[in-house]
C-alpha cells in the first residue's frame, strides 16, 4: 500500500518527465481494471469489452478484477489508494455519486479519482418474474396495496438502491427491499422466483426480457426506450416525475499524469466511435456517451448534489445525519 508521501513522490517525478515520453513508454506491464461489483452485471460486461480493446491496442494484458461489496466502495477504495501511475483503473457508475449521500467514505469523491472517460449509459426496466402475475405497473401497485410489505423488490447498492427507493417513495406503497452485492444476482433471483420484482439494468436484462424469463412492465427514463418501444415509462404509468438511468466511466487514481490519462482516453474514444462498438452497445441496450476528463470533473459534483436531493425528498438515511 502506498503512503500519501509515496503517491506524491510518484506524481512529482512523473510530472517532470516530458509528456511525449510518458505516452510513448506507457504501458510496460499489465494493467488492472477494478470492477467494484459482482461479475455478470453491466459494469462487468462493459469493463471486459474495454479491457479486451485496450489489451490489443496497448500491447499489455488488462486484468479485470471484480471486487464487490459495500455498494462498490471496497473496490473503489482500492483504486483510489493505488499508485497514481495508470496501472490500476476503475470502472465507475452512478453509484460513485450516490454513495457520499448515504455513508461516510474513506476518500473524498470530489478529488479521489482522475476520470479517463465516460463511455456510455443504460436504462432501467421495472421487471417482474414468473412468481408474480402482473402485466403492468398498475397491477404491481394493486398487489402491493393489498399486501403491504410482502412484495419483495430485489436491489443492490448505490444507483439501484436510489432507483428502487425513489420508486417506492413516489408510488406511496410499502415494499420489502432486499439488497444484493450487484444488479445481476438481484435480477437472477427474480427470474428464479426468490423475489418478485427488480429494476433490471437494460444491458444484462435484454436477453432475459426477450426470452420471456423476465417480464418488463415499464422503463425508468422519461422517454421510451428505442429497444423496448412498447413499454411505457414509469411517468406514463402513473409514477409521475420518475427518471433514473445509469452511466459508466473509466477512472484512475488522482495524481496520475495527464499524458497517461489522455492516452487512455484517446484509445477508449477510438474504440467507442468504431461502427462495431456502436452496434454492440445498441444491441446490449446501452448508448455511447463519450465525455472527456475535463467534462467529467464538472459532472461529478452536479451528480452528487442531484442524488442528495433525491435522498432528502425520499426520506432516506443520509451520511450527514
Amino acid at each position: 500500500m502506498f503512503s500519501r508521501l509515496s503517491r506524491a513522490l510518484i506524481a512529482s517525478i512523473t510530472v517532470l518527465l516530458p509528456a511525449a515520453v510518458l505516452a510513448q513508454t506507457y504501458p510496460t506491464k499489465p494493467i488492472r481494471l477494478i470492477v467494484p461489483f459482482a461479475p455478470g452485471g453491466t459494469n462487468d460486461i462493459l469493463a471486459r469489452m474495454v479491457a479486451t480493446h485496450l489489451s490489443q491496442t496497448l500491447g499489455e494484458n488488462m486484468i479485470v478484477d471484480n471486487r464487490p461489496g459495500f455498494q462498490g466502495i471496497i473496490g473503489t477504495d482500492l483504486a483510489v489508494k493505488a499508485a497514481p501511475d495508470g496501472y490500476t483503473l476503475l470502472m465507475v457508475s452512478w453509484a460513485y455519486t450516490m454513495n457520499p449521500v448515504l455513508v461516510k467514505l474513506p476518500y473524498d469523491p470530489h478529488k479521489a479519482l482522475e476520470f479517463v472517460a465516460k463511455i456510455g449509459a443504460s436504462f432501467l426496466v421495472l421487471s417482474v418474474g414468473p412468481s408474480l402475475p402482473v402485466n403492468s405497473v398498475k397491477d404491481l401497485l394493486a398487489i402491493a396495496r393489498d399486501k403491504p410489505g410482502e412484495i419483495v423488490l430485489s436491489s443492490s447498492g448505490g444507483f439501484m438502491h436510489f432507483a428502487t427507493v425513489l420508486f417506492t417513495s413516489l408510488s406511496k406503497q410499502k415494499f420489502n427491499i432486499v439488497l444484493y452485492k450487484g444488479g445481476f444476482p438481484a435480477m437472477m433471483d427474480v427470474i428464479g422466483g426468490q423475489t418478485h420484482a427488480t429494476f433490471a439494468v437494460s444491458v444484462p436484462a435484454l436477453p432475459h426480457l426477450r426470452s420471456g424469463k423476465l417480464k418488463g412492465i415499464a422503463v425508468g427514463t422519461l422517454k421510451r426506450a428505442e429497444l423496448l418501444p412498447d413499454l411505457p415509462t414509469l411517468d406514463e404509468a402513473g409514477i409521475k416525475g420518475y427518471d433514473a438511468s445509469n452511466w459508466y466511466a473509466i477512472a484512475t487514481a488522482s495524481g496520475t499524469p495527464r499524458a497517461i490519462v489522455m492516452k487512455l482516453h484517446d484509445e477508449i474514444a477510438r474504440f467507442l466511435t468504431s461502427p462495431e462498438m456502436q452496434k454492440q452497445m445498441t444491441a446490449m441496450g446501452a448508448v455511447i456517451d463519450l465525455k472527456t476528463p475535463d467534462e467529467m470533473r464538472k459532472i461529478i459534483p452536479v451528480e452528487i448534489a442531484k442524488w442528495a436531493k433525491v435522498a432528502i425528498d425520499a426520506g432516506m438515511p443520509r451520511a450527514d445525519k
